[in-house]
């Protein structure tokens, strides 16, 4: 990079040189290269490009899905526990993500699509044996469980034990590739597990799932001037 700016540089400073001094075919030549140098760039940089504008498709320009308020946060995470409670104690393998600030349209693109309100009875018949969406994975967005039967890529990570099975490693993976929240409850154990930014966290009790989930569901903070803080105390 440091020796393509230089190169940049020199360029420019000949075609100065060139046009002070009216060296003409100099100057032609100088003129073509300034001319294709755009393209030429594109060319040299393709991957990283690419690399930028898929991530600048993955995130969401606004943020969330959907920013939700305190009562819907919690009627939200209720469900879900409610769920998982259900599931741990009926030993069904349930894989459910929740989106954040990183869209999961290409997933949910390539899944059945649901948009339904969220409630623990949905999660449970989603999940439950022998429902042909049992083996894939829920994506909920906002306060709406958008599709069921999701397959997400999964994890390489050797630090996982082999015990694990292909449901941990993709709620993982998910989690390693997108700003998201994975929450595994495990078909041969009951127990529950939550993956996020590429970390797993394994055997959680429903109240530890329903404190992180509180947590990580909230809005992000707004960094505001000392002045709007000391204006908005005195109000």
């Amino acid at each position: 990079m440091v020796l393509l700016f230089k190169g940049i540089l020199v360029i420019i400073f000949l075609k100065i040189f060139s046009d002070l001094l009216g060296l003409v075919t100099i100057g032609f030549l100088l003129d073509y290269i300034i001319e294709w140098a755009p393209l030429a760039l594109i060319i040299i940089f393709q991957p990283e490009i690419r690399n930028v504008l898929e991530h600048l498709g993955r995130s969401q320009l606004l943020g969330r899905h959907k920013v939700l308020t305190v009562d819907e946060r919690e009627k939200m995470v209720y469900e879900i526990v409610g769920s998982l409670d259900y599931l741990r104690k009926a030993k069904i393998g349930g894989l459910i993500v929740i989106e954040r600030d990183n869209s999961l349209n290409d997933y949910i693109e390539r899944s059945k699509k649901i948009y339904a309100e969220i409630s623990s009875d949905l999660l449970i018949s989603i999940f439950f044996p022998n429902n042909p969406l049992h083996d894939g994975g829920v994506i909920i967005q906002g306060d709406k469980i958008t599709s069921a039967g999701a397959v997400f890529p999964t994890s390489d990570n050797l630090k996982i034990s082999k015990r694990l099975g292909t449901r941990h490693r993709a709620a993982l993976g998910i989690s390693e590739e997108m700003d998201c929240i994975s929450i595994i409850a495990s078909e041969e154990t009951g127990r529950l597990s939550l993956a996020i930014g590429g970390e797993l966290y394994y055997n959680l009790s429903l109240d530890d799932i329903k404190i992180r989930l509180l947590d990580e569901l909230r809005p992000k903070k707004v960094i505001i001037s000392d002045e709007e803080e000391v204006e908005d105390e005195n109000n």
